[in-house]
C-alpha cells in the first residue's frame, strides 16, 4: 500500500476557503495566507439541498466568490445517500456462480444472539447478472467473457432503468483484464460515465468486500456528481474560476474530478477534517497522544492520535451487511451531539439519542418547531449557553429558554419526579457518561490508558463537556481549540492532498520476489504523481507548483493460516522509484 500526501500552491495563492457541511450547521473559514488573517461564518445546514447552506455561507464572507483562490469542501452528501438509501439504481455484472455474493456476505448476523435479522442489499437480485468468465488466483485468464453475452446483459440492464453498472469478477485483483474488457464494452453502450470496475476501486483479495465497496462507490457516484455539477455551476456563475477540492475519509483532499471517479472515498469525509485540525494543533503544542472529541449538533465523533499519527482503519460497516474497505481515518460516531434527543424508555431510564433534532426542526430552543428536549436545551436551561446572539443565527436573535424549560419538564422532569433544573442537570450527567463510555471503548478496550492522552474537545458542544470528561477519565489535560465550532472547516484548509493505492500480492515471504513488490509500488508512485500533476493543472493557477511530495509504503501482512492483517511500514528507500 502506498499513501501519497501532497501540498501544492501557486505563486499568487492568497485566499483559501474551507467549508464543512455538518448535520446541523455549515461552517466556513476564510484564510488569507499573505497577512495570516481569517474570517469565520456559521449558518444552518439545509438538509433538502446542502448546497444552499454552502452558498449562504460564502455570501456572508467579506470577499466575493470570484476572489477565492482555493476552495476545500468537507461533505456528507455521499454518507447521507447511503444511510438514507437514496443512492442510484445500480446493476451488477459478475462471474457466473457469484450472483449472490452481496447477500451471502460473511458468517455474521445483526444481533449476536438473535436468530432473525433483516438485510436489504443495495442491488436487488433481478439487477445482478452473471457472465461466463474466469481468472484464477494466480492471475491467469482461463475464460474470456463473450462480447455477445456482455452486450445482451448491458441491454437488459438499460431496459430495467439502471443508471450505474458495477463490474466485479472473481480474482480480478490478480488480473483485471476481463473486467477491463467488459467495462469497455459496457461504456460503449452506456449513456453516462457511471461504469465502475471493482479492480479500479479496490484491487484486493476477498470478493465480498471488494464487490461491496465497488457497489457503494457506484451507488453514490451520480449523487455526488450531480451535487458537484450544481455546486460548481453556481460557483462559476458567481465568478469562481479556480479548483474545488474535496476532503476524503483518509484525511487528505482530492480534486472534484477524482472525487467523481472514486466517490467511495468521500463517504465519511466530514469528520475527517476535524481530526486533521486536532492533529495539527497537537503538533503545534508538542502533544503526541490525543483523543479527538467532536461533539456537534448531530453526533459525537471520536478518534485517537497516537505518537502524532491518526489511527487509520481499513474497513468499516456503514450498516449491517454494507462493509466499505478503503483507507480511512478510524473515526467512530455516536448519537450524543448537542441536538441529540433525550427521552425516557419503557423501563423509566433516561436515554440520549441516537435520534437527533438536526438542523430541522432543531432543539426546542431554536424556535423551529422542535418538540423533544435535547442536550442543547439542557445546557441552555442551566445557563451554560448564553441566550443572546447564538452562533449561526442573525444578530439580535435569542434562544427560547422558556420553551426549553417546558419541554424538559414535560418530557423528562415530571415522569421522573424532578424539577426542571434537576432534570436538565441529570440530562448532562447521562450525556457525559455516554461520551465517557464511548471514549473508554476507543481507549481501554484497545489497550490504551486514557491517562496518557489529552482530550481535544471541539464542535459546537465539545468544550461544554470537556472538563467533566477530563475528570471522569482522569485525562492528562483537556484542550479547547480557538473557535472550536469551526474546527472541521479549519481542518479542510490544513489537510494535504493525498491518494492511497492498494494491490494484493498473495505471496508467502519465502516465495516473494522483491522485484514484484518494487514494480507494484513504483507503478503506484508514478500513478500518484500523475494524479497530482493533473489536479494542479485542472485549476487556473498557471504558476502552480508541487511541493513536498511524500511517499509512504506499508504492507498488510498476515501470519500463515490467519486472515487478520498486521500493518507493517516498509522503508521508502526499498521501493521508491526516485
Amino acid at each position: 500500500m502506498c499513501g501519497l500526501p501532497y501540498h501544492f500552491v501557486g505563486d499568487h495563492m492568497a485566499l483559501t476557503v474551507g467549508v464543512d457541511v455538518g448535520g446541523t450547521f455549515t461552517d466556513v473559514i476564510l484564510y488569507d495566507d499573505i497577512d495570516g488573517k481569517f474570517s469565520t461564518i456559521k449558518v444552518p445546514t439545509t438538509p433538502e439541498d446542502p448546497s444552499l447552506g454552502f452558498q449562504e455561507g460564502l455570501k456572508r464572507l467579506p470577499i466575493s466568490v470570484s476572489e477565492i483562490d482555493l476552495l476545500i469542501h468537507g461533505t456528507t452528501v455521499t454518507t447521507n445517500a447511503v444511510l438514507q438509501r437514496r443512492g442510484a439504481r445500480c446493476g451488477l455484472i459478475t462471474t457466473a456462480g457469484f450472483r449472490d455474493v452481496l447477500e451471502l456476505r460473511r458468517r455474521d448476523r445483526p444481533t449476536l444472539y438473535g436468530l432473525k435479522g433483516y438485510f436489504q442489499p443495495l442491488i436487488e437480485r433481478d439487477l445482478r447478472f452473471e457472465v461466463e468468465e474466469r481468472t484464477d488466483f494466480r492471475g491467469i485468464v482461463a475464460t474470456q467473457p463473450s462480447d455477445e453475452e456482455v452486450r445482451e446483459v448491458a441491454k437488459e440492464l438499460l431496459g430495467r432503468g439502471v443508471e450505474v453498472v458495477i463490474v466485479s469478477f472473481i480474482n480480478s485483483y490478480a488480473n483485471s483484464a476481463n473486467e477491463q474488457m467488459v467495462g469497455q464494452i459496457v461504456k460503449e453502450m452506456w449513456p453516462n460515465p457511471y461504469v465502475v470496475l471493482s479492480s479500479e476501486v479496490l484491487p484486493e483479495i476477498r470478493e465480498f468486500e471488494r464487490t461491496s465497496t465497488a457497489v457503494l462507490s457506484g451507488y453514490v457516484q451520480p449523487i455526488l456528481d450531480r451535487y458537484l455539477q450544481g455546486l460548481v455551476g453556481q460557483l462559476r456563475e458567481e465568478g469562481f474560476r479556480n479548483e474545488v477540492l474535496l476532503v476524503q475519509s483518509n484525511g487528505g483532499v482530492m480534486s472534484q474530478e477524482l472525487a467523481r471517479q472514486f466517490s467511495v472515498n468521500t463517504i465519511l469525509s466530514g469528520p475527517a477534517a476535524g481530526v486533521i485540525a486536532a492533529q495539527k494543533l497537537g503538533s503545534n503544542l508538542g502533544i503526541q497522544n490525543l483523543i479527538t472529541c467532536d461533539i456537534g449538533g448531530t453526533s459525537l465523533d471520536l478518534s485517537i492520535i497516537e505518537e502524532g499519527h491518526s489511527d487509520t482503519a481499513r474497513e468499516i460497516s456503514l450498516e449491517y451487511g454494507l462493509p466499505m474497505r478503503t483507507t480511512m481515518l478510524d473515526i467512530s460516531s455516536h448519537g450524543a451531539g448537542g441536538g441529540s434527543v433525550v427521552w425516557i424508555d419503557r423501563a423509566g431510564i433516561m436515554q440520549i439519542g441516537p435520534q437527533s433534532a438536526g438542523a430541522v426542526p432543531g432543539p426546542v430552543c431554536y424556535r423551529q418547531g422542535g418538540m423533544e428536549p435535547t442536550v442543547t436545551d439542557a445546557n441552555l436551561v442551566l445557563g451554560r449557553i448564553g441566550k443572546e446572539n447564538p452562533i449561526g443565527r442573525p444578530e439580535g436573535w435569542e434562544f427560547d429558554v422558556r420553551g426549553a424549560e417546558v419541554a424538559i419538564q414535560e418530557k423528562i422532569g415530571s415522569p421522573l419526579g424532578l424539577t426542571v433544573h434537576e432534570a436538565a442537570w441529570i440530562m448532562l450527567q447521562v450525556t457525559n457518561n455516554k461520551v465517557a463510555g464511548s471514549i473508554r471503548a476507543r481507549t481501554v478496550e484497545r489497550g490504551h490508558d486514557p491517562r496518557d492522552f489529552a482530550l481535544v474537545a471541539y464542535g459546537g458542544a465539545g468544550p461544554l463537556h470537556a472538563d467533566a470528561l477530563r475528570k471522569e477519565l482522569e485525562l492528562s489535560k483537556a484542550i479547547i481549540p480557538p473557535l472550536p465550532g469551526i474546527a472541521s472547516a479549519l481542518g479542510c484548509i490544513l489537510a494535504d492532498v493525498r491518494h492511497d493505492f492498494i494491490q494484493t500480492l498473495d505471496r508467502r515471504l519465502d516465495e516473494l520476489d522483491v522485484m514484484d513488490m518494487y514494480e507494484v509500488v513504483a507503478g503506484h508512485e508514478e500513478e500518484g504523481r500523475k494524479m497530482l500533476e493533473r489536479e494542479v493543472l485542472e485549476g487556473d493557477s498557471e504558476n502552480a507548483t508541487i511541493l513536498n511530495v511524500e511517499v509512504r509504503c506499508q504492507a498488510d501482512m498476515v501470519y500463515d493460516g490467519q486472515v487478520h492483517e498486521v500493518l507493517t511500514p516498509i522503508p521508502v528507500s526499498i521501493c521508491s522509484v526516485t
